[in-house]
């Protein structure tokens, strides 16, 4: 998607591959909206560490970090011994998906690229295959994100108010994004709306990263206070409600996603507005048979006991600019961490919920839009192998 940096517009993609240095590289979404910076991850630890410290996230976005991470410590082995290479790739494979246990997208991404290298007869020929493999899952997340915009963009009608939680745009996935991507296509078509970002507490993703997104774009949006979303709605203010998903349940329907997706499901059930879900294939899980299963990651009480800003005066003199750089070479403005709760009170942080199927009026999937209830149904169409 487009950024701006020093006026002018550049393309990127949340995450990438460089083959020749063996390294991941990916927009750092902690330092967004003030400060823009590409990280580099140099082995599989530090690239499961970016994803367990949330450089990269969404669903999508660390999908595709997993996949490369793979075929990163796949590249990374010595040796021709299929036997070792086998237990080295195994090691690789858990240290990524220990980082963040909900998302299912990383688990299937790695399990498409394990798949491919399998078909390799030396470790060469399967270190090739990964690569490969890796790319082609972050392409197809992009095709996917642009197919959801297409089914997505007729339920957006001129001068309609839409509300997101968290972020499920283009810096949740490898481009375009899930949630936004009706918006996004909806926008391309000439349609003009409005959109209330939920800052959602307690990292702000949708203060912070959807709100940046969309400014980026040009499309109109406030930033609102999570507990606002039940006035705008009782007041006629809030006509559609589009989220993304960490894991969805194709046998049932349910949608595991940011803490807080389960609330707002409720409100619009209350107010009857249409609350829709956008998910590419990959955040689909055929196994898993009730949403109580689903692991729930419990974070750092820190995020919930305080917050992280810049300077109001840093923030309002680099709006719209390139990182400013001290002459030691480090990043001015730094998001500092601020304790707002009462010393010593703990707290507790659980990071994702679980909205059931009853109170979601549809799935925006590449291939359609489907009920809850329908997904196993089009399993195939959707996907499922099994």
């Amino acid at each position: 998607m487009k950024v701006i940096l020093d006026g002018r517009a550049a393309h990127y993609r949340t995450v990438w591959f460089e083959a020749a240095a063996n390294q991941v590289r990916m927009i750092d979404q902690r330092l967004l909206p003030h400060e823009f910076a590409v990280l580099s991850t140099r082995t599989f630890h530090e690239t499961a560490a970016a994803i367990r410290d949330m450089a990269v996230r969404g669903a999508g976005a660390i999908g595709a970090a997993a996949a490369y991470g793979l075929a990163q410590g796949a590249c990374a082995f010595r040796g021709r011994d299929l036997g070792r290479f086998s237990g080295h790739v195994e090691k690789v494979i858990q240290t990524l998906k220990a980082a963040r246990p909900t998302a299912v997208d990383p688990v299937n991404a790695m399990r498409r690229v394990r798949a491919a290298m399998e078909t390799g007869e030396t470790v060469e020929e399967q270190q090739r295959l990964a690569l490969a493999a890796a790319e082609d899952f972050a392409n197809e997340d992009v095709r996917h994100c642009e197919a959801i915009g297409r089914q997505g963009a007729r339920l957006i009608r001129a001068g309609m108010n839409v509300l997101t939680h968290c972020n499920a745009g283009w810096l949740a996935f490898v481009d375009v994004g899930s949630a936004t991507a009706p918006l996004y296509a909806a926008h391309a078509a000439g349609k003009r709306f409005h959109v209330y970002c939920d800052e959602t507490r307690p990292r702000c993703q949708g203060a912070t990263l959807t709100a940046w997104e969309l400014a980026q774009q040009g499309i109109s949006h406030e930033v609102i206070a999570d507990n606002a979303a039940g006035h705008l709605m009782q007041r006629g203010r809030i006509d559609l409600v589009i989220v993304g998903s960490d894991r969805t349940l194709g046998r049932t329907g349910e949608v595991a996603n940011k803490i807080g997706t389960y609330t707002k499901a409720v409100l619009a059930r209350r107010h009857r507005i249409p609350f829709y879900v956008a998910i590419p294939l990959s955040t689909l899980d055929w196994n898993l048979t009730s949403g109580s299963e689903i692991p729930i990651e419990e974070r750092d009480p820190a995020e919930v006991l305080g917050a992280w800003g810049v300077p109001a005066a840093w923030a309002g003199a680099t709006r719209g600019k390139s990182p400013q750089r001290g002459r030691a070479g480090l990043k001015t403005g730094r998001a500092v961490y601020v304790r707002v709760a009462n010393p010593g009170s703990p707290a507790y942080n659980p990071g994702f919920d679980v909205t059931p199927p009853d109170l979601i009026t549809g799935l925006i999937t590449p291939a359609g839009i489907f009920k809850p209830h329908e997904l196993w149904k089009h399993r195939r169409r959707l996907g499922f192998e099994g």
